[in-house]
């Protein structure tokens, strides 16, 4: 089996995201929580779940480096090792991050065009072209991130991506929230997501709440899932 008890085994499964990339049209996530939460290891658990299944996916890590974003790659594949110990792992990981490819920005130096113009040369280059797109570490406080999310709407269908999904910081003292319940700063474009979590701390566990998902989903808006916080993956039932 090899992949395919990896695929099997990552607990992110249980949102049903991987019905977006099956399926027609492009959708956008997003994923909540104060600073030191575990944003990146929800991203890094969705685009896995995407690779596994032979998609690419271009994961933008802004305000980190190359190696950071890699070793959370490699620290969670082994954990989802953990229960199945599946022969021939380590070529298995060589195969499957060839579907990944890790670009940075500096945090002043983001902005969607620049991501279009960089994107546009290695499709046109032939050196990767997604299916996905991560972003982790988006400024939503920035005064020009509505206009920013116009653009990578555009970007998306532009170049055929199935998913794109980002991340955001909350803050406790903040407290305006959309009418769905997205809180600040997030709270005025919501309207932009299919998909919304939140990683939230409450009686005394670490909670991944849906609080929008699209019709692909399997977990209703409003429905909670308990995250392990020593790994960051979602505890089976």
């Amino acid at each position: 089996m090899g992949k395919e008890d990896l695929v099997s085994s990552n607990p992110l499964r249980a949102l049903g995201l991987e019905k977006t990339e099956e399926g027609d049209g492009h959708r956008a996530g997003l994923v909540m929580a104060r600073a030191g939460l575990g944003k990146t290891a929800i991203l890094v658990q969705i685009a896995l779940d995407s690779m596994l299944r032979d998609n690419k996916v271009l994961h933008v890590s802004i305000g980190e480096g190359v190696d950071k974003t890699r070793t959370w790659y490699d620290d969670i594949l082994n954990l989802m090792n953990e229960e199945k110990k599946v022969e021939g792992f380590q070529e298995i990981v060589a195969d499957v991050m060839q579907h990944r490819m890790i670009m940075t920005f500096k945090e002043s130096g983001f902005s969607a065009a620049k991501l279009e113009e960089r994107l546009a040369d290695m499709v046109q280059q032939d050196i990767f072209k997604p299916a996905s797109l991560m972003i982790d570490g988006f400024d939503f406080a920035a005064p020009e991130s509505e206009s920013s999310l116009v653009e990578l709407k555009g970007l998306m269908e532009k170049n055929d991506l199935k998913m794109i999904w980002l991340s955001a910081v909350s803050h406790r003292d903040d407290t305006r929230v959309s009418d769905n319940g997205v809180p600040a700063p997030c709270h005025e474009v919501d309207g932009f997501f299919d998909t919304v979590l939140l990683i939230s701390p409450e009686d005394n566990a670490l909670k991944l709440k849906t609080l929008k998902c699209s019709a692909d989903c399997s977990v209703d808006a409003g429905k909670s899932l308990l995250l392990d916080p020593a790994t960051m993956l979602i505890k089976k039932a």
